[in-house]
């Protein structure tokens, strides 16, 4: 009888603090663009030092993943971003976009870290970058996903909510 009454209780708490878990999007992806509206325009360049715009990615889907080396969650977030880089990539575009404002720890990193998807910056703060401000990037990590006609499909800070994202594509 205890053990049933252990057991229960166990469930019981399982089920309140599940239910107390916060989407952390509806705190820091609230300001994000919204599904159905078009990303804004941009220019930054590549670790090549080769310009690129949202032009380039046109009529494909792609991930925009707002992140820095040094951000703790978008380290946490990195394996799983590999795992999705590695199982999509060949029919989705990713693209990293840095707030580092040191172009050595980034490309550390990425070499580090074996990173292989582009990597695009303008190394500001994230608090100076119009980029940022432009895709309305208020934490990192965020994320985009985004359609051929460079429509917002998802915005969100939770890599697991692009994982599934990607699946239904």
């Amino acid at each position: 009888m205890k053990k049933i009454l252990l057991v229960l209780a166990a469930l019981a708490a399982l089920v309140c603090c599940k239910n107390n878990v916060k989407d952390a999007d509806s705190e820091y992806a609230v300001d994000m663009i919204k599904k159905g509206e078009t990303i804004p325009a941009f220019s930054l360049k590549d670790r090549s030092d080769v310009l690129r715009t949202q032009a380039d990615f046109a009529g494909k889907y792609v991930v925009y993943d707002f992140w820095a080396s040094w951000c703790p969650d978008c380290r946490a977030d990195m394996p799983t971003m590999k795992e999705l880089y590695a199982k999509y990539g060949d029919k989705v575009t990713f693209v990293g976009i840095s707030f580092d404002t040191d172009p050595e720890k980034l490309d550390s990193y990425v070499a580090e870290n074996g990173v292989e998807w582009l990597q695009l910056s303008d190394f500001v703060a994230k608090k100076e970058s119009k980029v940022g401000d432009d895709f309305r990037v208020k934490w990192i990590p965020s994320m985009y996903l985004v359609d051929p006609d460079g429509k917002v499909m998802l915005g969100t800070v939770m890599v697991d909510k692009l994982r599934l994202a990607l699946e239904a594509l």
